[in-house]
């Protein structure tokens, strides 16, 4: 079993507002990234919430996601990834971690990510976007204990560059999808509404 996890308590002090609840093409930026999400195939969707996490339930409402909150958001992104990763059960084989401010994530990364981990039994699989590397990623279980222990805002990068032998990355033509972490950043990607 391969869940995802998208991490949704960030406090979005750059943007100085609740950036998941902003509008992304006629819904909210976190519904159109979890949305993504379940439709690239994984098994199930856990999404870690912060101090918008009334707000993210409602937006969320209908789909088929748990919810698991992070008591201490302002840890940073470790604290939410091992939020997420206790939220597991004991089924799992590996986790595919997702931020919630990436809403334009290109629909053929996941199912991508998913066949190359099953096809190579690396321990970490990871996009590379013209040769960068980006999100999301996906961990084996053999690597939880590293993700667990991980603190501060950095994230999982640690965990990948740690030894490069165990990570197999997949090339995408394609630019980088950006977070949304400023305003600016925001209003110069944001889809127009579609007309009804």
């Amino acid at each position: 079993m391969i869940p995802g996890i998208v991490l949704a308590a960030g406090l979005s002090l750059r943007m100085g507002r609740a950036k998941l609840l902003l509008d992304w093409g006629g819904r909210p930026v976190i519904r159109h990234t979890v949305e993504q999400v379940l439709a690239g195939g994984v098994d199930e969707v856990v999404v870690v919430l912060g101090r918008e996490a009334r707000g993210i339930r409602e937006v969320l409402s209908g789909l088929p996601v748990l919810f698991v909150e992070n008591p201490e958001p302002e840890a940073g992104q470790a604290s939410s990834i091992a939020c997420g990763l206790a939220a597991l059960g004991p089924a799992v084989s590996a986790a595919l971690i997702a931020l919630g401010d990436q809403p334009a994530l290109p629909p053929e990364v996941i199912p991508r990510l998913l066949e190359t981990f099953r096809k190579t039994g690396k321990a970490i699989v990871a996009p590379l976007y013209r040769g960068v590397q980006g999100n999301p990623v996906l961990f084996a279980g053999t690597v939880f204990s590293e993700l667990r222990a991980l603190t501060g805002d950095r994230g999982a990068r640690s965990v990948v560059e740690k030894d490069p032998s165990r990570a197999a990355l997949v090339s995408f033509n394609l630019p980088m999808p950006a977070d949304l972490d400023t305003l600016e950043e925001y209003e110069r990607l944001r889809p127009p509404v579609n007309p009804v």
